[in-house]
């Protein structure tokens, strides 16, 4: 009986392909040691992937265009079409990789893409969503101060009975304790509110802004209207929140549906530049201000954040 299953051969030099000898002899094709490990042709994920420190999602070209200016982010177009930019950053202790992107569109479901994408092509240790929000809060939240949160109410979900009552049902969730304790130790060393010299706030004649830390509402809504529902529940569910967005919700529930993976999740944090007071007034006016402003807090927050 003939037991030859084929012939086996290795080495660089060795040119057999496809051959056996034998009646039953059978052909065992052996990857090189060279292929072994070796990501598939097409594969989003980076050599480095596990280096870069932070990433950044953005809603508006005025958001992504400030961090570029801040943090000296340059254009990068992945194989697949998608754009990032990326960029290096020295703080005292350490050099920062960061990496930001915008999203297609506003809302919760864009902004959850583009964490995908991020994940997938660059997987950060850090999420940050960067930009401006409106303000809700007259005395914290005036229009050029920033919003440091670590803590989202989603104000979407909610009920709605006979005769057009409808009863909010928030999700509230907080970013990991090393996040709040890198921003607790940020507002120890600039004080609360921390003064920031630079960009003015709304008033030309003061040579600061003000950082706040405080909680974000964030709904599909966009509110122009001080006496929104939304606004009366934000502040009876809790008068610490100080500002609304579109997208927080969306990463808050993202780093939650992916705390289930083997891998480490990363920490999140939202800054929001206040670039209206979510009223009647609302507009584009502000956005430049307040996106430059939330931009430099990043900067500012990276040697305690990373």
């Amino acid at each position: 009986m003939n037991t030859d299953r084929g012939i086996s051969a290795h080495g660089n030099g060795n040119t057999i392909s496809n051959n056996a000898v034998g009646e039953h002899a059978q052909v065992i094709a052996t990857p090189s040691a060279e292929r072994i490990g070796t990501p598939a042709t097409g594969s989003t994920a980076p050599a480095d992937r596990d280096t870069w420190d932070i990433g950044i999602v953005t809603i508006l070209s005025e958001e992504l265009r400030a961090l570029c200016d801040e943090l000296k982010l340059e254009r990068h177009k992945e194989p697949g079409g998608l754009y990032f930019y990326r960029g290096e950053h020295t703080t005292p202790d350490s050099t920062v990789r960061v990496v930001a992107t915008q999203t297609q569109s506003q809302g919760q479901r864009s902004a959850m893409a583009a964490l995908e994408n991020l994940r997938r092509h660059y997987a950060p240790r850090l999420w940050a969503l960067v930009g401006v929000g409106g303000g809700i809060h007259d005395e914290h939240a005036r229009i050029g101060n920033v919003i440091v949160s670590t803590e989202v109410v989603y104000y979407e979900n909610r009920k709605i009975n006979p005769l057009g009552d409808i009863r909010r049902r928030g999700e509230h969730r907080q970013a990991p304790a090393q996040v709040v304790h890198a921003v607790n130790a940020f507002f120890t060393e600039h004080g609360t509110p921390a003064r920031i010299h630079g960009q003015p706030a709304s008033q030309p004649s003061q040579e600061y802004y003000e950082v706040y830390p405080g909680l974000i509402g964030s709904g599909e809504a966009v509110i122009a209207d001080r006496d929104s529902d939304i606004r009366r529940y934000l502040a009876h569910y809790n008068e610490k929140v100080l500002a609304v967005d579109m997208e927080a919700g969306g990463l808050s529930q993202y780093w939650q549906e992916n705390s289930v993976q083997d891998e480490t999740n990363p920490g999140w944090v939202v800054i929001r530049g206040v670039s209206d007071n979510a009223d009647e007034e609302k507009g584009h006016a502000h956005h430049g201000l307040a996106a430059r402003n939330a931009a430099h807090v990043l900067r500012l927050l990276l040697p305690f954040l990373c």
